[in-house]
C-alpha cells in the first residue's frame, strides 16, 4: 500500500506540472486571417464628436507598419495619407478641438486608426495599406449629426418609404440605442437615447459589406447617388423622456469622522457645491458663450442646472424655442447667445446621474468697444471733438494776435518817448 500511495502521489504531481506548463506562443492573427482578394469596405456608422477606432484586420506578415489613407469619394484621385509614414503620429485627445482639421485629430496605435471628435465631414473611405499604395482593408465610415429631437408628445414618423412605381427603392428607419441613465437623481430628470439612420434597399452597391443583409447607414457610399438622400432629412435622432430616480445611498461615516466634522463646524449636511469641483470663468457681456461639461461624451447623459433651477431639454432644447437666448444643443453644450450681465451665477453640470462640476460664471461689461464711423454716436463724438478743436484753435490764435498787437503798441510808445 505504501508503494501504491507513493505512485499515486507521483502521478498527481506529474499531472499538476503538466497543467501549469507554459503555453506556446499564440498565433499571429494577421497570419491566420487573409486579406480579401478584392478590396471591399465595411460599413460603420458613428455619432458626431465620438472617438472612432478602425482596426486593420489583415496585413501581410512582411509589413511591420501600416499607413492609413482617407478618400472622400470612391474613385477620386484626392487621397490623403493620415500618417507620417512611420505610424507614430500621437495626438492628445484632451486637447482636440471641435471642428479642427482631420490631420490634427487622429492617431495610429497597434495598426488601428483612432479619430478623435469625429465630425460629419470626416465621413468617407478609410483604407489601411502601405506607403507604396498597397491596400489591405477598407472602411466606409458614416458620421451622423443629431438633427432631430423627439419627445413623448411628438408624432414624427420613424420609417420613410420611397417607391418608384410598384417597386420600393428604399426604406429609411432609425435604429435606437438603449436608454441612458437618468441624468439627475433625487429630483425629476430626463433620459435620452440616440438613434442612427439606416436604409433598407435591394439596390445597394455590392462592394460594401454590412452587418445586416441589404441594410446600410443613410450616409454610406453604398447608397446609390440616384437615391439622393438628404443628410438634413435622413440623420441621427435624439429621443428624450422624463424620469425620477433616487440617489444611491452614501456610505456611513465613522463615529470619529463625524465627531471631527462636528468639532470643525461641519455637522450639517454638506451642500452640493462642497462635493464637486469648482471651475471659474469670466466672459464679456454681449458675446456668445458655450459651456461644456468636463469629461462628457456624446453618448453620456448630461444635464444642466442654474443654481437650484433645472434646465430641462423639454424647455431649453436647441430649435425648440426660437426666441430662447439660452439653450442646450444635441452635444450637451450650454449656449448663451449672447451672454448678459444677469447670467452670472453658478451652473451645475450633471454627468451620468451625478453632479460632476460647478461652473461659476462671471460676466463683465467691456470698457470699450470698436465703433464704426457710420454709427450716430461716432458721428456725434467726432462733431464734438472737431468743435472743441476749432474753439481751442481760435482761442490760441486770439491770444497770439493779442500778444503781437500788445508788443507792437508798446514799441511805438517807447519810440515816442
Amino acid at each position: 500500500m505504501t508503494f501504491l500511495s507513493q505512485l499515486l502521489v507521483a502521478l498527481s504531481a506529474l499531472s499538476t506540472l503538466v497543467a501549469y506548463e507554459a503555453p506556446e506562443d499564440t498565433e499571429d492573427i494577421f497570419a491566420s486571417q487573409a486579406c480579401p482578394a478584392f478590396l471591399v469596405f465595411d460599413n460603420a456608422a458613428y455619432l458626431s464628436d465620438m472617438t472612432i477606432e478602425l482596426p486593420c484586420h489583415c496585413k501581410p506578415e512582411e509589413a511591420h507598419s501600416v499607413v492609413w489613407f482617407y478618400q472622400k469619394q470612391l474613385g477620386s484621385t484626392d487621397i490623403r495619407a493620415l500618417t507620417d509614414f512611420q505610424g507614430t503620429s500621437v495626438v492628445d485627445s484632451s486637447r482636440v478641438g471641435r471642428g479642427s482639421e482631420l490631420r490634427s485629430r487622429f492617431s495610429i496605435r497597434l495598426f488601428s486608426l483612432l479619430i478623435f471628435r469625429a465630425q460629419e465631414p470626416d465621413s468617407g473611405h478609410y483604407l489601411c495599406g502601405t506607403a507604396s499604395g498597397d491596400f489591405f482593408y477598407g472602411y466606409d465610415v458614416d458620421v451622423q449629426e443629431v438633427k432631430k429631437v423627439s419627445f413623448p408628445w411628438s408624432k414624427k414618423r420613424r420609417v420613410a418609404t420611397v417607391k418608384s412605381g410598384d417597386s420600393i427603392l428604399f426604406q429609411a428607419f432609425t435604429s435606437f440605442w438603449s436608454w441612458s441613465v437618468c441624468d439627475r437623481c433625487d429630483v425629476p430628470g430626463e433620459q435620452m437615447r440616440i438613434g442612427l439612420c439606416y436604409v433598407h434597399s435591394d439596390y445597394l452597391e455590392v462592394r460594401y459589406r454590412h452587418k445586416t443583409d441589404k441594410v446600410t447607414s443613410c450616409g454610406s457610399s453604398a447608397v446609390p447617388q440616384a437615391l439622393s438622400l438628404d443628410r438634413d432629412k435622413y440623420a441621427a435622432e435624439l429621443a428624450v423622456k422624463s424620469c425620477h430616480v433616487p440617489c444611491p445611498p452614501k456610505p456611513p461615516s465613522s463615529l470619529e469622522h463625524q465627531t471631527l466634522l462636528e468639532f470643525l463646524g461641519y455637522s450639517e449636511r454638506p451642500s452640493l457645491s462642497d462635493t464637486v469641483p469648482i471651475y471659474y470663468h469670466n466672459h464679456p457681456a454681449d458675446s456668445q458663450l458655450i459651456l461644456s461639461c468636463p469629461g462628457a461624451r456624446p453618448e453620456h447623459a448630461v444635464a444642466w442646472d442654474r443654481d437650484s433651477t433645472p434646465l430641462y431639454r423639454s424647455q431649453c432644447m436647441e430649435g425648440l424655442n426660437q426666441t430662447s437666448r439660452i439653450f442646450i444643443d444635441t452635444g450637451h453644450h450650454l449656449h448663451f447667445q449672447p451672454v448678459q450681465l444677469e447670467d452670472k451665477g453658478s451652473y451645475y453640470c450633471w454627468l451620468q446621474g451625478k453632479c460632476a462640476a460647478e461652473i461659476r460664471l462671471g460676466v463683465y461689461q467691456r470698457l470699450a468697444r470698436q465703433r464704426l464711423l457710420t454709427d450716430p454716436e461716432s458721428l456725434y463724438a467726432l462733431k464734438i471733438i472737431f468743435t472743441c478743436y476749432a474753439v481751442l484753435t481760435a482761442v490760441f490764435l486770439f491770444i497770439v494776435l493779442g500778444q503781437f498787437f500788445w508788443s507792437t503798441a508798446k514799441v511805438k510808445r517807447m519810440a515816442l518817448v
